[in-house]
């Protein structure tokens, strides 16, 4: 790695992870201007937002099997020619199909990102993986916050969808510059047999972490993708909510260096699973300004979860290696897109409820369905504080067993 300039690498790592979380929060800002301007109905909308979903985890899986034989570099590359096409294929799109096949190419290019970059930091800087996994993932709610303020300002200047998606050509030229001009390292300090790697997928502990990394994301994603819907009718200003909520995470995950070292991942993973449950549990019973605390206990837990679980996978199941890292994202992913119908389903039911109990005022309806939904949704970190607890007390074991890999 003499040559390689690893700030370097890791600065266009956090930058297209920028890209891919500002393709989030852009697309939902002008998800009315699409509706009206191609004459969508909100079912077309939700398959164009599905693609991005699909993307994500289609690229992670497949970078996963491959990584061993592209390599950072190669993989980065689809990166950012799928995102450059992807971005100019929205900004010229005449209808349906044409944002189908768009959203579909910047969702292959967010997955690219995630299968390339989290083993490339995890090669680079072996003594601090998930300390530096966290950092990088910094960026994700921080680009979310980018996203959210750069659509908002646009819309209220007046400039159309086009221009907003055209921004982030902006930091994908600059990433994409970036790794053009960089030296990759060759992978020495993670395991590049594919063999080995497959073979590695099925030990226990690592089954154990994809079905806690489903629950982990849909907590995460999930509640993120319906708080905004689920507490309109709380008083809180959903803008708000997201700004503090992304914000609070970026800080979180930036300085998750000491923390980890203190608590060691399994202990991060276990006061998340509890400051997550009592957050959900707040968000689903106040209303008013006390939302705004809600969602502060609620970021606080989550924040620590996707990067923890990533970092927690190369440190202790290497033989995984990058695809090890590449399927758990894509499994957190593939359990948000799969769940998303029974929150849904969960707020329709519960709305059917509310109006059977005798409420008529159409706010309250919304309030009560939102609140009951959410309080559906507190299973998943109740039952990550078992499976962490139960974690957490073995840790030794898996700990000597890292070490003798």
């Amino acid at each position: 790695m003499s040559n390689v300039n690893a700030s370097k690498l890791f600065t266009a790592s956090c930058i297209s992870l920028i890209v891919t979380a500002m393709t989030f929060a852009i697309r939902a800002g002008v998800l009315t201007e699409l509706s009206v301007e191609f004459g969508l109905t909100d079912t077309q909308l939700g398959w164009v937002n599905s693609m991005a979903f699909l993307g994500f985890p289609v690229a992670m899986m497949v970078g996963g099997l491959l990584y061993n034989y592209l390599g950072a570099r190669n993989l980065m590359y689809i990166a950012f020619v799928g995102h450059l096409l992807g971005l100019i294929l929205t900004i010229t799109a005449g209808g349906f199909w044409g944002l189908i096949i768009s959203t579909f190419l910047i969702g292959f290019a967010n997955g690219s990102v995630e299968a390339a970059c989290n083993p490339l930091i995890a090669d680079m800087y072996p003594k601090d993986q998930t300390t530096m996994i966290n950092k990088f993932h910094v960026w994700f709610p921080g680009g979310i916050v980018i996203g959210a303020v750069v659509s908002g300002i646009m819309t209220e200047a007046g400039l159309g969808w086009q221009m907003q998606i055209a921004t982030m050509l902006v930091p994908t030229v600059i990433y994409g510059w970036m790794i053009f001009t960089s030296e990759f390292p060759q992978s020495e300090n993670i395991e590049t047999s594919t063999a080995t790697n497959i073979k590695s997928l099925f030990a226990p502990l690592y089954l154990f972490i994809i079905f806690c990394m489903t629950l982990t994301a849909v907590s995460e994603l999930g509640t993120q993708q319906w708080v905004g819907r689920v507490l309109a009718e709380t008083g809180a200003h959903p803008m708000v909510l997201l700004a503090l909520s992304t914000g609070l995470m970026a800080v979180g995950r930036q300085f998750a260096g000491p923390i980890v070292h203190r608590l060691h991942p399994t202990g991060v993973l276990l006061v998340s699973a509890i400051v997550t449950t009592v957050g959900l549990y707040l968000l689903s019973t106040v209303t008013g300004g006390m939302i705004y605390l809600a969602i502060i206990i609620f970021a606080l837990g989550v924040c620590y979860f996707w990067p923890t679980m990533i970092g927690f996978v190369s440190e202790y199941q290497p033989k995984t290696g990058a695809l090890g890292m590449s399927l758990l994202g894509g499994a957190g992913m593939f359990a948000t897109g799969l769940w998303n119908p029974v929150i849904g389903g969960w707020i329709d039911s519960n709305r059917e409820e509310a109006i059977a109990s005798g409420l008529t005022n159409e706010s309250a309806i919304e309030l009560a369905a939102g609140q009951a939904t959410l309080s559906n949704m507190t299973m998943f970190p109740v039952i990550l504080i078992v499976a962490f607890g139960a974690l957490f007390a073995v840790r030794k074991k898996f700990e000597k067993g890292a070490h003798t890999q």
